[in-house]
């Protein structure tokens, strides 16, 4: 079963994976982010070029229903382009994205980075969920500890993978496998009891410098909580052979 099945070519039936652990009948951003992701690289254009940022914003609640999916090219360039994607439920659009597509070049002799590679797969343990949440998205994914988790509070290293298709029986792109797990930062990293409080994300920021190899992601995320009700969810993204994007989630504090 995959997260969604494809009614046209812009409509998709979201099905019962795509269920996020607060609310049921309404989904985790993760499935719906990849979802857009799909309709942006479907975007033509006439570079050889490569989406560098995604930016989903959450307008309202993601039904577990009919979903309609449309990308546009907002601003054409030479050697950048701005893209946009919509997800609407009937009438009302549920979700925005927005990514920059750059140009290619080759930048091999001046690579670098700063985050250190995780530790690998075979290094990890079954990382188990907290009771209450919700276990669509949660179950249709599998989660595997290096460093906390889920059911502890704090910073947590995982590597995530998916059990299921995108949509049908399509095999899902690097960046869809990315945009799949990236939302998950804050519920991984996060450091109050879901039974008590909510923390929940408005939007998701993907900043990417390779796509991922592989069906598995690394998922190394932290929180921090200011005083006013405001938060924010920082990951680091790997796949196995380093570090790939890094991500940010600003957070509602708020006593349930």
């Amino acid at each position: 079963m995959p997260f969604f099945k494809q009614l046209d070519e812009n409509r998709f039936a979201a099905q019962w994976e795509t269920t996020g652990p607060w609310t049921e009948g309404a989904q985790h951003l993760g499935p719906p982010s990849a979802l857009m992701t799909r309709a942006l690289e479907a975007v033509p254009g006439e570079l050889d070029a490569r989406i560098a940022s995604i930016t989903v914003d959450i307008l309202g609640p993601v039904p577990v229903g009919e979903l309609t999916v449309s990308a546009s090219l907002d601003r054409p360039g030479r050697s950048v382009e701005l893209l946009s994607a919509h997800l609407s439920a009937g009438d009302r659009v549920v979700a925005r994205a927005t990514a920059w597509r750059i140009i290619a070049s080759d930048s091999e002799a001046v690579r670098t980075s700063t985050v250190a590679p995780l530790a690998p797969v075979e290094q990890s343990v079954e990382s188990p969920m907290p009771e209450g949440w919700g276990r669509g998205y949660i179950d249709a994914m599998e989660w595997r500890s290096l460093t906390g988790g889920f059911g502890e509070p704090g910073p947590a290293a995982l590597w995530v993978r998916q059990r299921i298709p995108l949509v049908d029986e399509e095999e899902p792109s690097p960046l869809q496998r990315l945009m799949t797990v990236a939302d998950s930062g804050s519920g991984a990293s996060n450091m109050l009891r879901p039974d008590q409080w909510w923390f929940i994300n408005t939007a998701l920021t993907v900043h990417i410098h390779r796509e991922p190899d592989g069906e598995w992601i690394g998922l190394d995320a932290s929180t921090t909580i200011g005083p006013g009700g405001l938060g924010t969810a920082r990951s680091e993204l790997h796949d196995v052979h380093g570090h790939v994007a890094g991500g940010s989630q600003p957070l509602m504090i708020r006593p349930r």
